[in-house]
């Protein structure tokens, strides 16, 4: 028998243009099913003749499952298949397996194929019913370190395709959805190459059945073998919004308590508003150097072209004379601070002054809301373009040919604070985690964590001492939670590590961060194959207890159903017997495969094993 597979799509960025060569022999022994099949069967020869037929594919041929011969076409470029569309569907007839392939970084060709060839192929595949597998190969990219692999990472959106873009064009096609960070053996082998065996076998045994049988004997009362019905899906693991922008606008609007830099009209002296240094700089590379810069007549010149006109430098803001008061008044029970006093030399930043720091603490990429706001205040057009340039000087943005409200948003958003995360810049309290020393901003902690703000708002130690110990959590752990505190995000790098940080947050009660590590645990564990499961020393009976006690709820259910879906690889392990009365109960009711299954195959087994006895007798 042989097993017809079509393969779409390029895994390689740019792929092949219409006006470009197919890709050679050489180029293909790189590609995903190359890679695949040249490890475990002999590759034989490419049809030409057929090539030359259909010059949309490249065929060739290879064996598996040692007399199986497996059929490929290889389509590398999408726009090749618009010159013959017709002979391209008498193609994808005959295919057995579709693979679709494209690169996480090539996000325009991913759009192509959402938007233009998927609508096509959705009611064909709905039609023949042939399995699909969507393949997306290659690791996101990371501007500030190494490609990350984490589906949960967002810092790349804007130039590479997400992990819930390529999940929900999987299910508008009813494919099996991969990721592939490489084409390595591990990946191709291990991963891929289980699911392309799975559909090769189900093809083999569809089309064993539609082949006349040649048995002598009576087939009504052949002997069937029971029906095995697939394990129940897991229940998902739900995750709240971010609420990052929301709380830092809390910051701005309650968390006077904890600022350190007030604003000044620069014609009348009026106070206009207060702010926090740390956020300031960590956004703004102006305040930065205005902040941090030498104690001289040196400020920081604005970049903005509608002010140089004016003639000679002009700031948008200085220092008040004498204007840093190192001993400035705190309420009652809390450290004393230091106080900057700016003045707002601009008077449209000094009329808007509130929508600009609100853009700012909100992430500095709302750029449209910005707007919106700026012409419902100013009520002139040209008022609002001047101050919008200046504002784009004052975070350091200036506009250029990529200036996308998506290319900002990469850039900043959640990521705002990201300079500030471990590093002593306006640092005002200091974590004392295992003799490791972690430097933190309270007015960071106070807007992230409801705990953290009861801590330094109340009359406790912590809010008069720079200096806070922190026990019963390991250094590594504690840093990872406050990386979640200040970049929004949170990639453990194991099982035990995201529960490490899945008890912090618990301690903390900062419940995103719980349900991200519940996601984390799930996705590890779901990963592992059946051997390493079995081998593994990670006990998951244990990680179902210490999800009840630390009211994990969701990731306890999913546990309860994985332990049930894995029932003959955990029920020999001796954990197994630590699992209450009520949670065996239902372990044993979800259980896959089930008891009525096993005793139907034992059964089976028993009448096949006394039908050859008797055949034996008769001959």
């Amino acid at each position: 028998m042989s097993i017809h597979i079509v393969a779409l799509g390029s895994e390689c960025p740019g792929g092949v243009g219409p006006g470009e060569e197919i890709m050679g022999q050489g180029q293909l022994q790189g590609g995903l099913l190359w890679s695949y099949l040249g490890h475990g069967a002999l590759v034989g020869p490419c049809d030409l003749e057929s090539s030359l037929h259909n010059p949309a594919f490249m065929e060739y041929t290879s064996r598996v499952f040692g007399d199986v011969t497996v059929v490929v076409r290889d389509c590398p470029s999408w726009d090749l298949l618009d010159s013959d569309w017709a002979s391209v569907r008498k193609v994808l007839e005959q295919a057995d397996i579709l693979v679709i392939k494209y690169s996480v970084t090539d996000k325009l060709a991913f759009q192509q194929v959402r938007n233009g060839y998927a609508p096509r192929l959705r009611p064909l595949l709905r039609h023949w019913g042939v399995p699909v597998i969507l393949v997306a190969v290659g690791a996101r990219l990371n501007d500030e370190g190494p490609p990350c692999t984490c589906p949960l990472c967002a810092s790349d959106w804007s130039s590479c395709v997400p992990h819930s873009e390529g999940l929900q064009l999987s299910r508008d096609l009813g494919a099996t959805y991969l990721e592939l960070p490489s084409l390595n053996h591990v990946f191709v082998g291990r991963y891929f190459g289980s699911v392309l065996e799975y559909f090769m076998i189900q093809c083999l045994k569809h089309k064993a059945k539609e082949r006349p049988e040649k048995r002598r004997g009576n087939k009504v009362n052949e002997l069937r073998p029971p029906h095995l019905e697939q394990p129940a899906r897991l229940p998902p693991i739900r995750v709240e919004e971010s609420s990052f922008s929301q709380d830092m606008q809390w910051l701005l609007e309650r968390g006077v308590q904890f600022a350190d830099v007030a604003f000044y009209a620069g014609d009348s002296g009026k106070e206009l508003g207060w702010a926090h240094a740390a956020v300031l700089c960590a956004v703004s590379p102006y305040f930065r150097q205005l902040l941090l810069g030498p104690k001289t007549r040196e400020r920081p010149q604005s970049r903005c072209v509608c002010r140089e006109r004016d003639g000679g430098p002009h700031s948008l803001l200085s220092t008040w004379d004498g204007g840093i008061i190192d001993d400035m008044p705190r309420s009652e029970g809390h450290l004393t601070g230091r106080l900057t006093r700016l003045v707002v030399k601009d008077p449209l930043l000094c009329m808007c002054l509130w929508e600009t720091l609100m853009f700012i603490y909100r992430g500095a990429w709302e750029w449209e809301h910005l707007q919106e706001a700026l012409e419902e205040k100013l009520k002139n057009s040209l008022a609002v373009a001047q101050l919008m340039e200046r504002i784009r000087s004052l975070i350091g943005r200036d506009r250029g040919p990529r200036d996308t409200p998506s290319a900002r948003a990469a850039q900043l958003g959640p990521q705002t604070l990201v300079n500030l995360f471990n590093s002593p810049l306006y640092s005002d309290v200091i974590f004392m985690v295992q003799g490791s020393v972690l430097p933190a901003h309270r007015a960071v902690l106070v807007a992230r964590c409801d705990v953290m703000a009861a801590m330094f708002s109340g009359k406790y130690a912590e809010a008069r001492s720079r200096v806070v110990p922190i026990h019963g959590v390991s250094s590594d752990t504690f840093l990872s939670f406050l990386e979640y505190l200040y970049t929004d995000s949170c990639c453990p790098a194991s099982v035990l590590q995201a529960m490490a940080v899945l008890v912090c947050a618990e301690m903390y009660q900062v419940k995103r961060l719980q349900h991200l590590c519940e996601v984390c645990v799930c996705a590890y564990l779901q990963s592992m194959p059946s051997r390493e499961l079995a081998s593994t020393g990670i006990s998951v009976v244990r990680l179902l207890r210490r999800a009840k006690c630390h009211n994990a709820e969701q990731l306890y259910v999913w546990l309860l159903h994985f332990i049930a879906n894995n029932y003959l690889i955990f029920s020999h392990k001796p954990d197994f017997l630590e699992l209450s009365e009520e949670e065996r109960e239902q372990v044993e009711r979800l259980r896959w495969p089930s008891r009525g299954y096993l005793q139907e195959l034992s059964e089976y087994q028993q009448r096949r094993r006394k039908l050859r006895k008797s055949r034996c007798v008769v001959m």
